[in-house]
């Protein structure tokens, strides 16, 4: 549930949750479906590190959507928050088929905006490009086909609950979630610039507040803001939504709390009682039950799509980092070489700290706090009624090789897709591979073999990149298939004064900026009035598809790793600048596009799959799945506090064969009377399920750990888990559960 330190301060402010009536000028609808891919087993997708693989689930991933509409035959769109590293071309090309065969020509890929949250905590394998598939040992249809559920699911939902109601919009600053972890490759822009604005990062966040026409009540909220999905380290092998993720749970528990009636436990204080109750209340051992039945034991049931939806989406975060104490070396305790990010050359020593350093998850909290609560700030004064136009603009283009014009009345070209050296080192919050400084401009002969061996960059791809080196000529190698995109997305999308501008990767903060100036400027330019210095632009990051960093040609200079990972070389902000304006102009004369370019690729039917699927298991000899491993352990006092971390181990297969999808693998349960209540699930912050295999044995376990929040009622307590299992690869799944014993907190 949302944290206790923060209600004091939530009860002070004036909390709008009704706000006046407003006229109900467009449609809308808002939509959540779980999207917790596997949780064992399979590498997460961010950080690109091979021994990083899920074993458990801290909470569960969504996917959250809105549609707003003109009318119900009107100009529509729907966006989608992704709790993903990014989004996937393939994802969205699949997506869009089941939409097709659902709603015909209303969704396409001209309104449908599909956005990921950049979390590094969540399973890999749902990229069809080789080099966003090495780790996870290439295509991994579980994960995929739960992330293509999840938002076909939520677009259903937001679909099916269309209503007449009003939007409107807030901004705010939000200074401390967010700082520059490349600050050098920032001061490489001009100084006139950068006098501009107070800030090396973007502290702007812009939130939509969605109400119901009829009721008054609001529906959800969607808010845009950069900082990374790196509160999480590179070590982490939890499933984790990060700290958007977190921030969105948070939001609607908090919603939740304020508007409905949610379940209330009866808390008693007679300790003695409740201890005695505890002890006469043992382990159930496993038992079989429904594949369906965990999802009884959700705390957050949402079947119909009808729950209030807060989701916190991503933007221009490139070089925007959510270790807000800086870098330090772990050798020294000292600050990291400024221009390189290393210690003594050694950028694997260099590691940035999160606000809860050295805890990981208290750094997650504590970032999502401070976007949560300004996001509560912002929701609760929204004001402002957006209303004008729906409207669109969509396009495909080939990035390879795109002209562009340069000061003096030069011209520059876009290259095929490369990385350098940069990008091997990593950043301040995943070091990279050893051997490898942000900022190199030199490859050692030892990495040029390796790399020739895989693909020789051309001439023409050499003096294209300059002045990066090209490390991986990723536009110039097909073996198996395509290893980066040629073909990429970019839409705009509009609510009267509000324009979104879907990306397909990471700007940096001053490209962003200037991406976002631009845009504006050729609406207004272009337009009778429609669009002024009002206008609000968003970016919307890693949409659609994902075509890594962008960053400024100045900062490309530099070659940090934003730099290097700058697929399209130096000219690729300037290139999306200018396209992006060509789709301004084109919306803001009201023109059509007419050539919407050459359509990317399917790769589905080429794809590697070298992970193998679990091949059934068995539990140990006069065992049951669901028994027992480590009961909980009861303190000395004989109950557990406020705080305390109580835990139990059970016998459980591999969690790869049921993903248990809007059902919950762990339950913390409450007695109330004779009755077992589910009071927290693996959707919460506070409960964990982790999953390994016991001791090098074949045999695996289910452990769930719980830390006692501040607002949990007295009372009795058990933990419970669901499973399922298969004999053998192709025998029938088998769903099981089994609950530890009672155990007491006062």
């Amino acid at each position: 549930m949302y944290p206790n330190h923060i209600i004091f301060l939530l009860f002070t402010l004036l909390v709008c949750v009704f706000p006046s009536p407003a006229i109900s000028n467009y449609l809308i609808g808002v939509g959540s479906y779980d999207s917790t891919g596997p949780a064992a087993g399979v590498n997460m997708m961010g950080y690109a590190n091979l021994d990083q693989s899920t074993a458990g689930i801290h909470f569960r991933l969504r996917a959250r959507a809105f549609i707003v509409a003109e009318s119900s035959e009107g100009p529509r769109i729907a966006f989608v928050n992704l709790d993903a590293g990014m989004a996937s071309q393939l994802v969205t090309i699949k997506v869009l088929e089941r939409l097709s065969k659902r709603f015909g020509n209303l969704y396409t890929e001209d309104n449908v905006a599909i956005s990921g949250t950049h979390t590094h905590a969540g399973p890999g394998g749902y990229m069809q490009y080789v080099v966003y598939s090495v780790t996870s040992l290439g295509f991994i249809p579980q994960s995929f086909d739960a992330i293509v559920t999840a938002i076909e699911m939520s677009i259903v939902q937001a679909h099916q609950n269309l209503k007449s109601g009003s939007i409107f919009i807030n901004t705010g600053d939000l200074d401390n979630a967010g700082v520059n972890r490349s600050p050098s490759a920032y001061l490489f822009n001009p100084p006139d610039e950068r006098s501009r604005y107070p800030r090396d990062v973007d502290t702007q966040m812009t939130l939509l507040k969605f109400v119901d026409g009829t009721s008054q009540k609001s529906i959800g909220a969607f808010n845009w803001f950069a900082t990374h999905g790196t509160s999480m380290s590179k070590d982490n092998t939890l499933v984790s939504g990060d700290n958007k993720g977190a921030a969105a749970r948070f939001f609607e528990d908090w919603f939740a709390s304020k508007t409905t009636n949610s379940t209330t436990f009866d808390a008693q204080d007679d300790i003695n009682i409740l201890k005695e109750k505890a002890t006469a209340i043992k382990a159930t051992g496993g038992q079989p039950c429904g594949k369906t039945t965990s999802q009884g034991f959700k705390v957050r049931k949402n079947a119909d799509g009808s729950k209030f939806v807060g989701a916190f989406c991503q933007s221009n975060v490139g070089d925007v980092s959510p270790n807000v104490l800086g870098a330090f070396c772990t050798d020294t305790g000292l600050p990291c070489d400024f221009n390189h990010s290393s210690c003594h050359g050694d950028d694997q020593l260099c590691i940035g700290r999160g606000p809860g350093y050295p805890d990981e998850i208290k750094s997650t909290k504590i970032i999502a706090e401070r976007q949560f609560l300004k996001a509560v700030e912002l929701f609760t004064s929204a004001k402002q009624h957006l209303t004008g136009k729906i409207d669109y603009r969509h396009v495909y283009l080939n990035f390879t090789n795109i002209k562009v014009s340069l000061a003096g009345g030069r011209s520059g070209m876009t290259c095929p897709a490369a990385l350098g050296p940069g990008f091997a080192a990593g950043t301040t919050d995943g070091p990279g591979a050893f051997g490898f400084q942000q900022g190199d401009t030199k490859i050692n002969e030892f990495w040029k073999l390796v790399r020739d061996h895989l693909k020789k960059p051309s001439d023409y791809q050499v003096d294209c990149q300059k002045p990066k080196p090209v490390l991986l000529s990723t536009g110039e190698m097909f073996f198996p298939y395509a290893w980066a995109p040629a073909i990429v997305p970019i839409q705009i999308l509009r609510i009267g004064k509000l324009v979104i501008l879907s990306v397909p990767g990471e700007f940096t903060t001053m490209s962003g900026r200037r991406l976002r100036e631009s845009v504006k400027q050729t609406l207004i330019s272009n337009s009778d009035g429609e669009f002024d210095n009002d206008t609000h632009i968003v970016i919307a990051g890693l949409t659609n598809t994902y075509s890594q960093y962008i960053a400024t040609p100045e900062e490309y200079k530099q070659q940090r790793y934003e730099a290097a990972s700058t697929l399209y070389g130096p000219h690729t902000l300037l290139a999306y600048i200018q396209e992006f304006n060509k789709l301004a102009e084109s919306m803001a004369k009201g023109h059509k596009i007419g050539n919407k370019g050459p359509s990317p690729p399917d790769l589905s039917s080429v794809q590697l799959k070298l992970l193998p699927d679990p091949f059934g298991e068995s539990s140990p000899p006069g065992i049951e799945f669901g028994d027992m491993k480590e009961d909980v352990s009861i303190p000395k006092s004989g109950f557990f506090s406020k705080g305390d971390k109580p835990s139990a181990a059970f016998w459980s297969p591999n969690p790869r064969y049921d993903l248990l999808s809007e059902g919950t693998y762990a339950v913390v349960e409450m007695l109330q009377g004779k009755r077992w209540v589910a009071a927290y699930d693996d959707d919460d912050f506070s409960l964990i399920f982790k999953w390994n295999v016991y001791n090098g044995s074949s045999y695996g376990l289910a452990t769930l750990e719980w830390e006692v929040p501040d607002t949990t009622s007295n009372g009795v307590y058990r933990f419970r888990h669901f499973g399922s299992s298969k004999k053998t690869i192709s025998s029938a799944t088998e769903y099981f559960t089994g609950a530890s014993s009672a155990f007491t907190i006062s």
